[in-house]
């Protein structure tokens, strides 16, 4: 027993330990607001909610467990028409941006790529409520918004401390629950299910607003009501962030609203009834000043989010400037504030390419020109190391420093975003590139450079 004394230090080494790891583990909850895009954002600007719990991890998208160690929880929502539940539950990346780990998140998108890592991974992951067609195509419906839901807009969290007590209530009472839909837009839409989760854990914290969204539960609501709540129970930790929508060809999405707001700020909606009816549309104004209903900035005061980072608060003007002018010196082009010249080109770049993943599951764009194919990486950890020449992959980084240095709201990136970024590009500028060399001794360009710069197919 002489090794009684080094087993007895050894032992309090690991409960100390332990008990170091318990306090750095952090569980919380966070009510995502989501911004309308497409169609539906045109008609209204409500918006989406979900929830995402920190320790709460999704053994299946209908089964909920506790998440073990270095897993990151899951997002948690209710959609409409999505094979008749009531809610699914995604792991937080794959919710965010359709792949499985961050170093597979794509620096720039279009379409044809977004659809692509949906259906990847719904086919490894989602069969159970996406299931393939008869003949194996890919189905319809609105499977599409339970994964990549970053590139379609920007996503603003706010969350509050919780705790594993808490997170192991939750899992119990939801997986006995019937899981099976009763949507309806007006009183159990995806707002009402985010304040029911969010009130499981804090009851009564949030509630819909009769006057200012007529009686409807909206997303915007819901943020608003929780930082109130949170004012009130400054013990709890709350903080606010926003995730960027991902850079690329996509639309990007409009500004969120409730209900009165969105018929105030819609010129459609709102034009008409002042010829009609200007008693009503004083009536709409004093309601939406009374109320306060479009005081809640979302990006205000809110960090970015970044995978692979702690959260940074957004980059200043005057930085972002300063990176401005030197991308727009390096790129010998005029760049318009918008950056649209830039995005389009890179567009074009791509209209022959097709989407497919490396050995590693990084999405790559494969580009056939004539004999050639051309492979180039489109995740920060595979863009350098494909054989793509080298002013394809400088384009491509190019277009995605143009779009984060847009000026405005919502925050679309931190320095660090963009000073990893630009470090990408110098390298991509800084290496040997026999493509360069071969066009400097022959200036008439040939082949895929040579459609795209007269803007052909």
């Amino acid at each position: 027993m002489r090794n009684l004394p080094a087993v007895r230090r050894a032992l309090c080494t690991l409960f100390v330990l332990v008990l170091a790891c318990a306090g750095w583990a952090h569980a919380s909850a966070t009510l995502l607001l989501e911004e309308p895009y497409g169609k539906l954002g045109f008609f209204t600007a409500t918006g989406h909610a979900a929830v995402y719990l920190s320790g709460v991890c999704a053994e299946t998208p209908l089964v909920l467990r506790p998440c073990a160690p270095g897993e990151l929880g899951a997002v948690i929502s209710r959609y409409d028409g999505i094979g008749h539940y009531d809610w699914v539950a995604i792991p937080l990346i794959p919710y965010l941006y359709a792949v499985e780990q961050p170093d597979q998140i794509p620096l720039f998108v279009d379409q044809k790529t977004v659809a692509f890592l949906r259906d990847q991974y719904r086919r490894k992951h989602l069969e159970s409520v996406a299931p393939d067609l008869q003949l194996g195509e890919t189905p319809g419906g609105n499977w599409y918004q339970l994964v990549g839901s970053a590139y379609d807009r920007t996503l603003y969290g706010f969350e509050i401390e919780t705790s594993s007590d808490q997170d192991l209530a939750f899992i119990e009472a939801y997986n006995s629950r019937p899981n099976v839909s009763h949507f309806q837009t007006t009183y159990r839409n995806c707002a009402d299910f985010a304040k029911d989760v969010i009130n499981f854990y804090y009851p009564k914290a949030l509630h819909r607003s009769v006057i200012a969204d007529v009686g409807i539960t909206t997303p915007k609501q819901m943020a608003k009501t929780l930082i109130k709540f949170s004012s009130r129970h400054p013990e709890l930790d709350f903080s606010r962030f926003v995730i960027p929508q991902v850079p690329g060809s996509v639309p990007r999405s409009a500004p969120v609203h409730g209900v009165v707001e969105s018929f105030l700020k819609s010129k459609k909606y709102m034009v008409p009834s002042v010829i009609v009816s200007p008693v009503f549309a004083g009536c709409v104004v004093a309601v939406y000043v009374g109320t306060g209903a479009g005081r809640i900035d979302p990006a205000r005061q809110a960090l970015v989010y970044n995978a692979q980072r702690d959260l940074e608060p957004p980059i200043g003007p005057e930085d972002r400037r300063s990176y401005r002018l030197e991308l727009t010196h390096l790129a010998k082009e005029p760049a318009p504030e918008g950056s649209a010249a830039h995005i389009e080109k890179w567009g074009r770049l791509l209209r022959n390419a097709s989407p497919t993943l490396d050995a590693q599951g990084r999405p790559v764009m494969r580009i056939v020109s004539g004999a050639e194919v051309l492979r180039i990486g489109i995740s920060a950890s595979n863009v350098l190391s494909t054989d793509a020449p080298e002013p394809l992959t400088q384009e491509l980084l190019e277009a995605r420093l143009f779009s984060e240095l847009r000026r405005g709201n919502p925050p679309k990136a931190s320095e660090s975003d963009v000073a990893r970024d630009w470090n990408m590009l110098q390298k991509a500028l800084s290496r040997p590139d026999s493509e360069v060399a071969s066009q400097s001794r022959n200036p008439q360009p040939s082949g895929y450079f040579a459609r795209t710069a007269h803007g052909g197919n």
